[in-house]
């Protein structure tokens, strides 16, 4: 009878179905283990005689196929870099080295002994390599070769900053000192490495300009021709009793106390040509002995406030080359940058016991000339003390004045000396200039000329131009470690025009603008609006190599009225590094990390797809083999295409459904008993045939 094999095929497909259904409940803990199920057909036994007829019974069931499911299982976390998961469709290639590429999603990798990134049996991943520029190499094993990483000197330096605009120039020391803090307003230090990668320090002073001119004092004699800063001068230093020069020296002996001495400026084209060549240069003063026709005079050359301490000033005998003696008593020195005015006393007898009235900004000064002889001055400790009872009513009166003083020097009898605030321009004092009267009583002589008359305007006899550049501008100094000067690119050399572009150890300068606060200059070039800022380039600044630079962006500088901050600091430099562990992005890429904080890409997991993948052929270890059936695999990295995304530091589970599993043992059992009870029942059957 027929109705036995029809029952035993039934019994096998059961106990398939309870074997598929028990191989998924074993591996629901296996990670990247996908669930299959048992999928059956009817047996129909074909015969030439009615063959296809309605009437055939059919002769049992049969294991059509036993598919898996490829739905992706949850992702559980790990601590461990190494195990990977596909967030997505796609499986791992893994080569076994002996001819064997399998394909799976069970992640847990590690290292092997050589660096290969390997499975739990050995198999190595497989993955794109990178070279140097990290484009990418054809596929192969994917390894951590690198086990150090070697060190780089720095090269380029970011360094962004806000100095407080509020800072008083005035309050710094008047000699720069690196050691001492109160001779700059700010400093920072940042980190740097030699090629050897021995770590340094790079320490940078930020000392703002004191309202100041710099000066620098020559012996010289009369008639020879001074060439400054390269400029040789169309005009010879004079002697006494010389024609003042249209476009050269001219005598300004009345702005000094001319007793024994005669001054001389340069002015006009001469000056103007001088300071195109050296845009540094304020201005240019010769003092002789009153009288002299022959000798040494003393030659000064003196700076702007915005250029103190920025580079040397070359002053040189044009006919022998021969650089001028620097004077003993005052090579280098400094003098106030701010406007100054000057109301000198008359020179011609007072009248004794007569109190004058000054009024200054409509403050009155009472001086009494005392009861000394009508031919002695008036009293200098008199005058001092009137106009120190009431500067500081004078200076309430008009806020742009600084300071108002008695001035000995300047004048036979001494001046009024009026001295404005550093920042005060040209244009604030024309605008608003400061009001001198004096009242004279009938039949007597003024303090300062007139006679018999109310409120007598007085006009200044000497007035000092402001020199207000210095404001928002910063001298840098840099140091190696705190201690040795480098060089930032102060040059040797002033004249623009020049190729002689050597530099030497030493301050640069940053200008603000003083209306915004943004950064202006940089060693002398201006920063186009829209362009790029400057770059500064750092010597010495190697030990190891002394061929290194760095090149120092300041972009983002600025200077506002807060406190003084570093805004970015950053540079590309560092030690060498040791191998401390490896990471993947999610586009594949695999990372070396090392202990000097820097990261290597050195490859990218290759994900692999095919056009079928439930045609692959299981292989054990819960891989699987590609097949006739699944096509060829199609490999490329990670988030390409169908392809998944990498997960690092996880592992993705069994996608197993235990309820599921369990509700198909409990209908496979029932089919097997049923099965069973088939074939008991023809068993009765049969035994009933052979009683008759």
């Amino acid at each position: 009878m027929a109705g036995f094999n029809i029952a035993v095929t039934g019994l096998k497909a059961s106990s398939t179905m309870l074997d598929v259904a028990g191989n998924n409940i074993a591996n629901s803990s296996t990670v990247g283990f996908k669930s299959s199920r048992a999928e059956f057909g009817d047996i129909y036994t074909a015969s030439v005689v009615g063959a296809g007829s309605s009437n055939t019974p059919g002769s049992g069931v049969t294991v059509t196929d036993i598919a898996q499911d490829f739905s992706s299982g949850t992702l559980e976390f790990t601590n461990n870099n190494l195990d990977l998961s596909i967030n997505g469709s796609g499986f791992f290639q893994l080569d076994d080295q002996q001819g064997g590429i399998t394909y799976t999603r069970a992640g847990a990798f590690e290292l092997d002994k050589e660096g290969y990134v390997v499975s739990k049996d050995g198999k190595r991943l497989q993955g794109y390599g990178l070279d140097d520029k990290e484009n990418r190499l054809p596929i192969g094993d994917l390894a951590v070769t690198q086990k150090e990483y070697p060190p780089k000197a720095t090269s380029d330096m970011d360094l962004a900053l806000n100095i407080d605009a509020r800072e008083d120039a005035t309050t710094l020391l008047p000699n720069y000192d690196k050691d001492k803090a109160g001779s700059y307003t700010y400093s920072t230090t940042v980190r740097t490495y030699d090629s050897l990668g021995n770590e340094h320090t790079i320490k940078y002073n930020f000392v703002e300009q004191r309202p100041e001119n710099e000066y620098n004092q020559y012996v010289a004699s009369i008639g020879t021709t001074p060439a400054i800063s390269g400029f040789t001068l169309p005009f010879a230093l004079p002697a006494s009793g010389d024609a003042d020069e249209a476009n050269g020296f001219v005598n300004d002996s009345t702005s000094i106390d001319n007793g024994d001495t005669e001054l001389w400026r340069l002015s006009g084209d001469g000056l103007a040509d001088l300071q195109s060549k050296d845009p540094r240069i304020l201005a240019v003063e010769y003092y002789l002995p009153a009288g002299a026709t022959t000798g040494d005079g003393e030659l000064r050359v003196i700076t702007k406030s915005d250029s103190i301490e920025y580079g040397d000033v070359a002053v040189v005998n044009s006919a022998t080359s021969d650089v001028y003696a620097s004077s003993e008593n005052d090579s280098t020195g400094f003098v106030s940058s701010n406007h100054q005015e000057f109301f000198e006393f008359n020179a011609a007898n007072f009248t004794q016991n007569i109190s004058h009235t000054v009024k200054i900004e409509g403050v009155e000064i009472s001086i009494s000339t005392g009861d000394g002889a009508a031919t002695e001055p008036v009293p200098v400790s008199t005058i001092a003390a009137a106009i120190a009872a009431r500067e500081s009513d004078i200076i309430e009166s008009n806020p742009l004045i600084q300071s108002v003083t008695y001035d000995a020097d300047q004048g036979i009898n001494g001046s009024i000396k009026i001295v404005y605030k550093p920042d005060v321009s040209a244009s604030e004092v024309t605008g608003s200039p400061v009001n001198v009267s004096e009242a004279v009583a009938t039949g007597t002589a003024g303090l300062f000329g007139a006679a018999s008359a109310v409120d007598v305007t007085v006009t200044s006899d000497l007035v000092i131009e402001g020199d207000n550049s210095y404001d928002g501008v910063y001298r840098v100094y840099a140091y190696l470690n705190g201690d040795t000067a480098l060089d930032l690119g102060r040059k040797t050399n002033p004249d623009p025009s020049s190729t002689d572009i050597a530099t030497a150890p030493g301050p640069i300068l940053l200008k603000y603008n003083p209306t915004n606060g943004l950064l202006s200059s940089v060693n002398g070039e201006a920063i186009v609006t829209g362009a790029a800022v400057p770059e500064l380039t750092i010597k010495g600044a190697d030990p190891a190599n002394p061929n290194n630079v760095i090149t120092l962006n300041l972009e983002g500088s600025t200077q506002f009225a807060s406190d003084s901050i570093i805004k970015a600091s950053d540079q590309d430099g560092y030690a060498k590094g040791d191998l401390i562990g490896v990471s993947f992005a999610g586009t594949g890429e695999m990372i070396a990390a090392f202990s000097n904080g820097e990261e290597l890409k050195i490859g990218v997991v290759s994900i692999a797809s095919f056009e079928n993948q439930a045609g692959l052929q299981p292989s054990g270890d819960t891989e699987w083999s590609a097949t006739l059936a699944s096509g060829g695999a199609l490999l490329n990295p990670p988030g390409t295409g169908l392809n998944g995304l990498l997960n690092s530091a996880s592992l993705e589970q069994s996608n197993v459904d235990l309820s599921a599993e369990l509700v198909k043992l409990i209908e496979a059992q029932r089919n097997f008993q049923a099965n069973s009870k088939t074939l008991e029942t023809l068993n009765t059957v049969t035994q009933s045939i052979l009683q008759i």
